[in-house]
């Protein structure tokens, strides 16, 4: 494997009139600009996604590239549409809770955060349903686990644990603190409704959930964004929300119960689920449904011997759009690190596509759509791709620019023993006498929280790739700072501005690196792959030529 990337990158030295660079000054721009007031937080199907698309679109185009999108009359255009259905309230939302001592009325967004529903039905007027405390809500045949036993849950509301069975004890079925799918909230949802729930509340916990309620609140407030679906009350209750940890011990304490206890019943799997006898939960609200359109941002460099095997660079163009005001009165949510600074890198990786001769495969530089809702833009690009899914080489998804100086280091989200180009990242990184750090949070799932998932799921092989922490200027600690700082004031907030004072020496090195790794993807014949035990191998192998 070595070898054939040492001949690749020859080859391309060879076949190249000058070396790719990167620019700072291009950088700076491009995330200034996408991140400006002017384009209003980049919603879908919003004045500021009309803005950002014809943006990206004209980037690609001055950067040589050819469009990948939708067939039009003599080729292609630079987007590829992709139909959502938006939901939105229609009406205020009526939450109480019911115990032996009488009602309480819950105020969305304290206590609880219901979202839009997908179900399919529009007028919710639910009654007094009893609560059931189903554990973490995981039925894997696989792993000889089922927290349902086979609880009826029809007009019920079922309370589910955040992350997975191990992330309390470190060991156990689950690959312990290590999240799997099922400890992801969207599993979560789908497997409930799948048995009958009328509603899933997931008790979130900051540390299980790797984010604060802050996120939670923020990311599913007034409106949600769904692909179109033939039934989609096979994959949504009528209720879909998170509930406190501290509202959760509440309800509990009322049915006679404490929760530390049934958290650690629900860490085996012979837990069985609790009904909270004398509780119940009333919520009411109607739903408006609109079909709105949101478009993926595609530019080509076309490959010369191999056109119809693509390597993909991708980067997500949305963001939240403008949302509830911050203390300092702020509704617009910039996203300039999420994820103006990826579409950034994005750009200038094709800038330098374009300047360099072609390689063999084809590379398909995606701007996707609608990431903040779903991973939808990239799941509707997997299944409608520009060429066969089959012959999608491997995925590289960059969320997150390194804004704050050179690293020591580089990294990506999930488990590096997974996926085979992993190890090509840390021989690369190792030529810039760098190392790889592996995911340090593990027990998050960073990686099912981006579109790099989308193409996990169809068993091509995507790496997530991060930044690293340990700065020149500063070593971990300095990283540390930054990122725990970002999380707190930034992440999913209007405070994710454009800061003059950002520092892309990192950036600059790490684009070197995706391009050296794209390249050699691009170049060689080698078809990267999921390693042994990897979840998403099963999907790959039916594919792999």
């Amino acid at each position: 494997m070595v070898a054939g990337i040492l001949l690749a990158l020859a080859a391309t030295a060879a076949n190249s009139r000058t070396a790719p660079s990167f620019s700072e000054t291009r950088l700076k721009e491009d995330i200034e600009v996408l991140s400006s007031d002017r384009f209003e937080g980049r919603a879908p199907a919003t004045a500021g996604e009309e803005k950002t698309i014809d943006y990206l679109a004209s980037r690609l185009r001055a950067a040589g590239l050819e469009p990948g999108g939708d067939p039009v009359p003599g080729g292609r255009a630079w987007t590829q549409a992709v139909p959502l259905d938006r939901f939105a309230f229609d009406s205020p939302l009526a939450i109480s809770f019911r115990s032996i001592d009488g009602h309480e009325a819950w105020t969305q967004g304290d206590e609880i955060a219901i979202r839009p529903t997908q179900s399919g039905r529009t007028n919710i007027a639910i009654t007094d349903a009893p609560l059931v405390f189903i554990g973490y809500g995981v039925s894997a045949s696989e792993r000889n686990w089922d927290d349902f036993k086979g609880m009826d849950l029809r007009g019920k509301i079922a309370l589910v644990l955040v992350n997975d069975p191990d992330f309390e004890t470190g060991s156990g079925d689950f690959g312990g603190r290590a999240m799997t799918f099922y400890g992801r909230f969207t599993y979560k949802f789908e497997e409930a409704a799948r048995h009958g729930a009328l509603g899933v509340l997931v008790i979130h916990e900051d540390a299980a959930a790797g984010y604060g309620w802050n996120t939670v609140r923020n990311s599913n407030g007034a409106e949600r964004f769904g692909l179109k679906s033939n039934q989609p009350s096979t994959r949504h209750a009528d209720v879909e929300g998170w509930i406190r940890y501290g509202a959760a011990e509440h309800l509990f304490h009322e049915a006679g119960l404490d929760i530390g206890a049934e958290k650690r019943r629900a860490q085996g799997r012979d837990f069985r689920p609790v009904p909270l006898t004398g509780t119940s939960l009333s919520v009411a609200y109607r739903i408006g449904v609109q079909t709105v359109m949101t478009h993926n941002v595609i530019g080509l460099r076309p490959g010369t011997t191999h056109p119809d095997e693509t390597v993909i660079y991708s980067a997500h163009w949305d963001h939240l759009g403008i949302g509830p005001p911050d203390r300092q009165g702020d509704r617009i949510f910039n996203g300039a690190a999420d994820n103006a600074s990826g579409c950034a890198e994005l750009l200038e990786l094709a800038r330098a596509y374009g300047r360099e001769a072609p390689p063999r495969r084809t590379v398909v530089f995606l701007a996707s759509a609608a990431e903040e809702k779903g991973l939808l833009g990239a799941e509707f690009y997997v299944a409608n791709p520009v060429h066969p899914i089959a012959k999608a080489v491997a995925d590289i998804n960059m969320d997150i620019a390194a804004l704050h100086g050179r690293t020591r280091d580089v990294s990506s989200d999930g488990d590096e023993t997974a996926l085979s180009i992993e190890d090509d990242l840390a021989r690369l990184a190792r030529r810039q006498h760098r190392t790889f750090t592996p995911d340090p949070h593990l027990e998050n799932g960073e990686y099912f929280r981006g579109d790099q998932f989308a193409f996990a799921r169809k068993g091509v092989p995507a790496l997530a790739f991060r930044p690293g922490l340990d700065l020149v200027r500063g070593g971990r600690e300095a990283g540390r700072h930054f990122e725990e700082a970002y999380e707190r004031e930034r992440y999913h907030q209007p405070g994710d501005e454009y800061d003059p004072s950002w520092d892309f020496s990192g950036t600059i090195e790490d684009l070197a690196l995706l391009y050296r790794l794209g390249r050699w993807l691009a170049t060689s014949r080698d078809w990267p792959s999921w390693k042994a035990g990897s979840e998403f191998r099963v999907q790959r192998d039916p594919l792999a030529p």
